[in-house]
Protein backbone atom coordinates (compact mmCIF):
# COMPACT_ATOMS: atom_id res chain seq x y z
CA UNK A 1 0.00 0.00 0.00
CA UNK A 2 1.36 3.39 -0.99
CA UNK A 3 0.80 6.27 1.37
CA UNK A 4 0.45 9.74 -0.11
CA UNK A 5 0.83 12.98 1.73
CA UNK A 6 -0.94 16.15 0.73
CA UNK A 7 1.51 18.85 -0.21
CA UNK A 8 0.35 22.41 0.34
CA UNK A 9 0.57 24.46 -2.83
CA UNK A 10 2.60 27.64 -2.28
CA UNK A 11 0.43 30.73 -2.34
CA UNK A 12 1.10 33.28 -5.00
CA UNK A 13 1.72 36.86 -3.86
CA UNK A 14 -1.57 38.72 -3.56
CA UNK A 15 -2.48 42.01 -5.21
CA UNK A 16 -1.94 43.75 -1.89
CA UNK A 17 1.62 42.40 -1.76
CA UNK A 18 2.35 43.48 -5.32
CA UNK A 19 1.05 46.99 -4.65
CA UNK A 20 3.43 47.26 -1.70
CA UNK A 21 6.33 45.98 -3.82
CA UNK A 22 5.67 48.45 -6.65
CA UNK A 23 5.33 51.41 -4.29
CA UNK A 24 8.41 50.28 -2.36
CA UNK A 25 10.47 50.23 -5.57
CA UNK A 26 9.27 53.72 -6.49
CA UNK A 27 10.12 55.04 -3.01
CA UNK A 28 13.58 53.44 -3.13
CA UNK A 29 14.22 54.93 -6.56
CA UNK A 30 12.98 58.26 -5.23
CA UNK A 31 15.45 58.21 -2.34
CA UNK A 32 18.35 57.50 -4.68
CA UNK A 33 17.34 60.14 -7.21
CA UNK A 34 16.61 62.79 -4.57
CA UNK A 35 20.14 62.35 -3.28
CA UNK A 36 21.57 62.57 -6.77
CA UNK A 37 19.41 65.47 -7.99
CA UNK A 38 19.65 67.60 -4.83
CA UNK A 39 23.26 67.12 -3.74
CA UNK A 40 24.66 70.10 -5.66
CA UNK A 41 21.98 72.55 -4.49
CA UNK A 42 22.11 71.25 -0.91
CA UNK A 43 25.89 71.62 -0.78
CA UNK A 44 25.81 75.10 -2.29
CA UNK A 45 22.95 76.52 -0.21
CA UNK A 46 23.16 74.57 3.06
CA UNK A 47 26.73 73.29 3.12
CA UNK A 48 25.82 69.60 3.16
CA UNK A 49 25.08 67.39 0.16
CA UNK A 50 22.93 64.95 2.17
CA UNK A 51 20.39 67.43 3.56
CA UNK A 52 17.42 66.76 1.23
CA UNK A 53 18.12 63.02 1.24
CA UNK A 54 18.04 62.92 5.04
CA UNK A 55 14.78 64.86 5.15
CA UNK A 56 13.24 62.62 2.50
CA UNK A 57 14.30 59.56 4.48
CA UNK A 58 12.61 60.90 7.61
CA UNK A 59 9.41 61.65 5.69
CA UNK A 60 9.55 58.19 4.09
CA UNK A 61 9.73 56.57 7.53
CA UNK A 62 6.72 58.62 8.64
CA UNK A 63 4.92 57.68 5.44
CA UNK A 64 5.59 53.98 5.99
CA UNK A 65 4.20 54.34 9.52
CA UNK A 66 1.07 56.05 8.15
CA UNK A 67 0.73 53.33 5.51
CA UNK A 68 1.06 50.62 8.17
CA UNK A 69 -1.81 52.20 10.10
CA UNK A 70 -4.13 52.54 7.09
CA UNK A 71 -3.35 48.97 5.97
CA UNK A 72 -4.54 47.64 9.32
CA UNK A 73 -7.49 50.02 9.63
CA UNK A 74 -10.66 48.60 8.10
CA UNK A 75 -11.43 50.86 5.14
CA UNK A 76 -15.10 51.12 6.23
CA UNK A 77 -13.93 53.26 9.17
CA UNK A 78 -13.30 56.14 6.78
CA UNK A 79 -17.02 56.44 6.14
CA UNK A 80 -17.57 57.55 9.72
CA UNK A 81 -15.08 60.40 9.47
CA UNK A 82 -15.76 61.55 5.90
CA UNK A 83 -17.56 64.81 6.75
CA UNK A 84 -15.44 65.77 9.81
CA UNK A 85 -12.30 65.05 7.76
CA UNK A 86 -13.41 67.52 5.07
CA UNK A 87 -14.24 70.18 7.68
CA UNK A 88 -10.82 69.84 9.32
CA UNK A 89 -9.09 70.18 5.95
CA UNK A 90 -11.15 73.26 5.06
CA UNK A 91 -10.16 74.88 8.35
CA UNK A 92 -6.48 74.09 7.73
CA UNK A 93 -6.72 75.49 4.20
CA UNK A 94 -8.09 78.74 5.64
CA UNK A 95 -5.46 78.87 8.37
CA UNK A 96 -2.60 78.42 5.90
CA UNK A 97 -3.72 81.60 4.10
CA UNK A 98 -3.42 83.74 7.25
CA UNK A 99 -0.32 85.98 7.02
CA UNK A 100 2.20 85.04 9.66
CA UNK A 101 0.74 81.56 10.06
CA UNK A 102 1.17 80.03 6.64
CA UNK A 103 4.72 79.75 5.31
CA UNK A 104 5.39 81.36 1.94
CA UNK A 105 7.85 79.73 -0.46
CA UNK A 106 8.44 81.02 -4.01
CA UNK A 107 5.35 83.21 -3.83
CA UNK A 108 2.96 80.47 -2.65
CA UNK A 109 1.57 80.16 0.88
CA UNK A 110 0.98 76.41 1.16
CA UNK A 111 2.66 75.21 4.37
CA UNK A 112 2.03 75.26 8.11
CA UNK A 113 4.91 74.67 10.50
CA UNK A 114 8.49 75.65 11.12
CA UNK A 115 11.73 74.67 9.44
CA UNK A 116 11.68 71.14 8.01
CA UNK A 117 8.60 70.25 10.12
CA UNK A 118 6.12 71.76 7.69
CA UNK A 119 2.92 70.17 6.43
CA UNK A 120 0.87 71.00 3.34
CA UNK A 121 -2.89 70.95 4.09
CA UNK A 122 -3.75 70.71 0.39
CA UNK A 123 -2.16 67.25 0.26
CA UNK A 124 -4.34 66.08 3.13
CA UNK A 125 -7.33 67.60 1.33
CA UNK A 126 -6.84 65.13 -1.55
CA UNK A 127 -7.49 62.22 0.79
CA UNK A 128 -10.40 64.01 2.47
CA UNK A 129 -12.07 64.70 -0.89
CA UNK A 130 -11.60 61.08 -1.98
CA UNK A 131 -13.19 59.69 1.20
CA UNK A 132 -16.08 62.17 1.02
CA UNK A 133 -16.79 61.48 -2.66
CA UNK A 134 -16.60 57.69 -2.23
CA UNK A 135 -18.94 57.79 0.77
CA UNK A 136 -21.39 60.08 -1.04
CA UNK A 137 -21.66 57.88 -4.15
CA UNK A 138 -21.82 54.71 -2.05
CA UNK A 139 -24.69 56.03 0.10
CA UNK A 140 -26.63 57.44 -2.83
CA UNK A 141 -26.01 54.71 -5.37
CA UNK A 142 -29.72 54.51 -6.19
CA UNK A 143 -29.87 58.27 -6.85
CA UNK A 144 -26.87 58.60 -9.16
CA UNK A 145 -29.10 59.95 -11.95
CA UNK A 146 -30.34 62.80 -9.77
CA UNK A 147 -28.03 65.84 -10.22
CA UNK A 148 -29.05 67.33 -6.89
CA UNK A 149 -28.25 64.15 -4.98
CA UNK A 150 -24.72 63.60 -6.29
CA UNK A 151 -23.30 66.50 -8.29
CA UNK A 152 -24.53 69.35 -6.09
CA UNK A 153 -22.90 68.27 -2.78
CA UNK A 154 -19.76 67.03 -4.55
CA UNK A 155 -19.38 70.28 -6.51
CA UNK A 156 -19.83 72.32 -3.35
CA UNK A 157 -17.14 70.44 -1.43
CA UNK A 158 -14.75 70.16 -4.39
CA UNK A 159 -15.27 73.82 -5.26
CA UNK A 160 -14.64 74.96 -1.68
CA UNK A 161 -11.43 72.94 -1.39
CA UNK A 162 -10.21 73.85 -4.88
CA UNK A 163 -11.02 77.54 -4.36
CA UNK A 164 -8.95 77.71 -1.17
CA UNK A 165 -6.10 75.81 -2.82
CA UNK A 166 -6.12 78.25 -5.75
CA UNK A 167 -5.76 81.15 -3.30
CA UNK A 168 -2.38 79.76 -2.21
CA UNK A 169 -1.99 79.60 -5.32
CA UNK A 170 -1.54 75.96 -6.39
CA UNK A 171 -3.10 74.99 -9.70
CA UNK A 172 -1.28 71.66 -9.83
CA UNK A 173 -2.98 70.35 -6.69
CA UNK A 174 -6.29 71.74 -7.94
CA UNK A 175 -5.93 69.64 -11.09
CA UNK A 176 -5.27 66.51 -9.01
CA UNK A 177 -8.34 67.27 -6.86
CA UNK A 178 -10.37 67.43 -10.06
CA UNK A 179 -8.92 64.10 -11.22
CA UNK A 180 -9.96 62.45 -7.95
CA UNK A 181 -13.53 63.78 -8.15
CA UNK A 182 -13.89 62.84 -11.82
CA UNK A 183 -12.55 59.33 -11.22
CA UNK A 184 -15.03 58.66 -8.42
CA UNK A 185 -17.90 60.06 -10.49
CA UNK A 186 -16.99 57.89 -13.47
CA UNK A 187 -16.63 54.69 -11.45
CA UNK A 188 -19.73 55.62 -9.45
CA UNK A 189 -21.84 55.30 -12.60
CA UNK A 190 -22.66 58.90 -13.49
CA UNK A 191 -24.62 58.84 -16.80
CA UNK A 192 -22.45 59.28 -19.89
CA UNK A 193 -23.96 62.54 -21.11
CA UNK A 194 -23.77 64.09 -17.66
CA UNK A 195 -20.18 62.85 -17.29
CA UNK A 196 -19.30 64.44 -20.63
CA UNK A 197 -20.84 67.72 -19.49
CA UNK A 198 -18.82 67.61 -16.26
CA UNK A 199 -15.61 66.94 -18.20
CA UNK A 200 -16.24 69.80 -20.63
CA UNK A 201 -17.15 72.15 -17.80
CA UNK A 202 -14.06 71.18 -15.82
CA UNK A 203 -11.79 71.66 -18.83
CA UNK A 204 -13.33 75.05 -19.60
CA UNK A 205 -12.96 76.17 -15.99
CA UNK A 206 -9.32 75.07 -15.95
CA UNK A 207 -8.63 76.96 -19.16
CA UNK A 208 -10.21 80.15 -17.82
CA UNK A 209 -8.29 79.90 -14.54
CA UNK A 210 -5.09 79.25 -16.46
CA UNK A 211 -5.59 82.33 -18.64
CA UNK A 212 -6.50 84.78 -15.87
CA UNK A 213 -3.05 85.12 -14.30
CA UNK A 214 -0.17 86.28 -16.49
CA UNK A 215 2.36 83.71 -15.28
CA UNK A 216 -0.10 80.86 -15.81
CA UNK A 217 -0.92 82.16 -19.27
CA UNK A 218 2.80 82.31 -20.08
CA UNK A 219 3.23 78.69 -18.96
CA UNK A 220 0.26 77.62 -21.04
CA UNK A 221 1.62 79.16 -24.22
CA UNK A 222 5.26 78.29 -23.55
CA UNK A 223 4.50 74.57 -23.33
CA UNK A 224 3.24 74.71 -26.93
CA UNK A 225 6.72 75.79 -28.08
CA UNK A 226 9.24 76.07 -25.22
CA UNK A 227 12.08 76.85 -27.64
CA UNK A 228 10.37 80.04 -28.78
CA UNK A 229 11.29 81.70 -25.48
CA UNK A 230 13.87 79.23 -24.14
CA UNK A 231 15.64 81.84 -22.02
CA UNK A 232 12.49 82.98 -20.19
CA UNK A 233 9.02 81.38 -20.06
CA UNK A 234 10.12 78.18 -21.78
CA UNK A 235 13.41 77.86 -19.90
CA UNK A 236 12.44 75.11 -17.48
CA UNK A 237 10.85 72.85 -20.08
CA UNK A 238 13.71 73.49 -22.54
CA UNK A 239 16.29 72.50 -19.91
CA UNK A 240 14.22 69.46 -19.02
CA UNK A 241 14.18 68.33 -22.64
CA UNK A 242 17.93 68.90 -22.90
CA UNK A 243 18.46 66.72 -19.82
CA UNK A 244 16.20 63.97 -21.18
CA UNK A 245 17.91 64.08 -24.57
CA UNK A 246 21.37 63.92 -23.00
CA UNK A 247 20.58 60.58 -21.40
CA UNK A 248 20.05 58.70 -24.68
CA UNK A 249 19.33 55.01 -24.03
CA UNK A 250 21.58 54.14 -21.05
CA UNK A 251 22.05 57.55 -19.43
CA UNK A 252 25.17 59.47 -18.47
CA UNK A 253 25.45 57.51 -15.22
CA UNK A 254 24.01 57.80 -11.73
CA UNK A 255 25.17 61.06 -10.14
CA UNK A 256 26.67 62.42 -13.37
CA UNK A 257 23.83 64.78 -14.31
CA UNK A 258 24.82 68.18 -15.64
CA UNK A 259 21.33 69.66 -15.46
CA UNK A 260 21.32 69.58 -11.65
CA UNK A 261 24.27 72.01 -11.57
CA UNK A 262 21.93 74.99 -11.55
CA UNK A 263 20.62 74.59 -15.09
CA UNK A 264 17.30 72.87 -14.32
CA UNK A 265 15.14 74.49 -11.60
CA UNK A 266 13.36 72.14 -9.18
CA UNK A 267 15.54 69.24 -10.27
CA UNK A 268 14.84 67.20 -7.13
CA UNK A 269 11.13 68.07 -6.87
CA UNK A 270 8.79 68.56 -9.84
CA UNK A 271 11.43 67.80 -12.50
CA UNK A 272 13.13 64.78 -11.00
CA UNK A 273 11.87 62.66 -13.92
CA UNK A 274 14.19 64.67 -16.20
CA UNK A 275 17.18 63.80 -13.99
CA UNK A 276 16.14 60.14 -14.13
CA UNK A 277 16.12 60.37 -17.91
CA UNK A 278 19.51 62.06 -17.99
CA UNK A 279 21.29 59.75 -15.55
CA UNK A 280 19.50 56.45 -16.26
CA UNK A 281 18.50 57.11 -19.86
CA UNK A 282 15.47 55.87 -21.73
CA UNK A 283 15.72 52.57 -19.85
CA UNK A 284 15.31 54.36 -16.52
CA UNK A 285 12.33 56.44 -17.65
CA UNK A 286 10.59 53.41 -19.16
CA UNK A 287 11.12 51.55 -15.89
CA UNK A 288 9.38 54.35 -13.98
CA UNK A 289 6.51 54.43 -16.50
CA UNK A 290 6.19 50.64 -16.26
CA UNK A 291 6.01 50.73 -12.46
CA UNK A 292 3.19 53.28 -12.54
CA UNK A 293 1.38 51.26 -15.22
CA UNK A 294 1.57 48.12 -13.10
CA UNK A 295 0.34 50.11 -10.11
CA UNK A 296 -2.61 51.36 -12.17
CA UNK A 297 -3.38 47.82 -13.37
CA UNK A 298 -3.36 46.46 -9.81
CA UNK A 299 -5.48 49.37 -8.60
CA UNK A 300 -8.09 48.80 -11.30
CA UNK A 301 -8.25 45.07 -10.51
CA UNK A 302 -8.66 45.89 -6.83
CA UNK A 303 -11.51 48.29 -7.62
CA UNK A 304 -13.24 45.70 -9.79
CA UNK A 305 -13.00 42.98 -7.13
CA UNK A 306 -13.65 45.08 -4.04
CA UNK A 307 -16.13 43.60 -1.55
CA UNK A 308 -18.55 46.54 -1.83
CA UNK A 309 -19.25 49.78 -3.66
CA UNK A 310 -17.44 52.00 -1.13
CA UNK A 311 -14.29 49.89 -1.37
CA UNK A 312 -14.45 49.96 -5.16
CA UNK A 313 -14.76 53.75 -5.21
CA UNK A 314 -11.92 54.17 -2.74
CA UNK A 315 -9.61 51.89 -4.71
CA UNK A 316 -10.46 53.58 -8.00
CA UNK A 317 -9.96 57.02 -6.47
CA UNK A 318 -6.50 56.20 -5.10
CA UNK A 319 -5.53 54.65 -8.44
CA UNK A 320 -6.76 57.65 -10.43
CA UNK A 321 -5.05 60.01 -8.01
CA UNK A 322 -1.60 58.40 -8.16
CA UNK A 323 -1.63 57.43 -11.84
CA UNK A 324 -3.17 60.73 -12.90
CA UNK A 325 -0.68 62.79 -10.92
CA UNK A 326 2.20 60.78 -12.36
CA UNK A 327 0.86 61.36 -15.87
CA UNK A 328 0.51 65.11 -15.31
CA UNK A 329 4.06 65.32 -13.90
CA UNK A 330 5.69 63.31 -16.67
CA UNK A 331 3.66 65.17 -19.28
CA UNK A 332 5.00 68.50 -18.01
CA UNK A 333 8.60 67.26 -17.82
CA UNK A 334 8.49 65.95 -21.39
CA UNK A 335 6.81 69.11 -22.70
CA UNK A 336 3.51 67.42 -23.54
CA UNK A 337 1.49 69.26 -20.86
CA UNK A 338 1.78 72.72 -19.23
CA UNK A 339 3.99 72.97 -16.15
CA UNK A 340 1.73 72.92 -13.08
CA UNK A 341 4.12 72.13 -10.23
CA UNK A 342 2.83 68.61 -9.55
CA UNK A 343 5.38 66.23 -7.94
CA UNK A 344 5.99 62.70 -9.18
CA UNK A 345 4.33 60.43 -6.57
CA UNK A 346 6.74 58.55 -4.26
CA UNK A 347 9.76 59.82 -6.25
CA UNK A 348 9.91 63.62 -5.98
CA UNK A 349 11.21 65.32 -2.84
CA UNK A 350 8.34 66.41 -0.61
CA UNK A 351 7.19 65.43 2.85
CA UNK A 352 3.43 65.98 2.93
CA UNK A 353 2.93 64.54 -0.54
CA UNK A 354 4.89 61.40 0.29
CA UNK A 355 3.22 60.74 3.65
CA UNK A 356 -0.34 61.31 2.43
CA UNK A 357 0.23 59.32 -0.78
CA UNK A 358 1.56 56.36 1.22
CA UNK A 359 -1.40 56.60 3.59
CA UNK A 360 -3.72 56.48 0.57
CA UNK A 361 -1.88 53.43 -0.77
CA UNK A 362 -2.43 51.79 2.60
CA UNK A 363 -6.19 52.21 2.10
CA UNK A 364 -5.87 50.62 -1.35
CA UNK A 365 -3.96 47.70 0.14
CA UNK A 366 -6.61 47.27 2.82
CA UNK A 367 -9.33 47.07 0.17
CA UNK A 368 -7.22 44.56 -1.77
CA UNK A 369 -6.76 42.40 1.33
CA UNK A 370 -10.51 42.36 1.99
CA UNK A 371 -11.10 41.39 -1.63
CA UNK A 372 -8.57 38.55 -1.40
CA UNK A 373 -10.10 37.28 1.84
CA UNK A 374 -13.54 37.20 0.22
CA UNK A 375 -12.21 35.35 -2.83
CA UNK A 376 -10.50 32.75 -0.62
CA UNK A 377 -13.67 32.32 1.42
CA UNK A 378 -15.70 31.68 -1.72
CA UNK A 379 -13.05 29.21 -2.98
Amino acid sequence: MVLTQDVETPRRPSRATWVCVIVGLLCLLGLIMVLSASSVEALHVYGGAWLFFERQLVWLILGIAAMAVTIRLDYHWWRRVASPFVIVCLVLLVVVLIPGVGTTVSGSRRWIGWGPARVQPSELAKLALLVFAADLLARRADRVREPGAILKPLFIVTGAIAGLVMLEPDMGTTIVLGLIALTVLFVGGLPVLRMAAVLIGSAATGLVVGMVEGYRRARLFSFLDPWKDASNTGYQVAQSLVALGSGHYKGVGLGASRAKWGFLPNAHTDFIFAIIGEELGLIGTLLVVALFMVFAFLGVKTALRAPDRFGSLLAAGVTGWVAGQALVNMGAVTGRLPVTGVPLPFVSFGGSSLVVSLAAVGILVNVARHATDREETRA
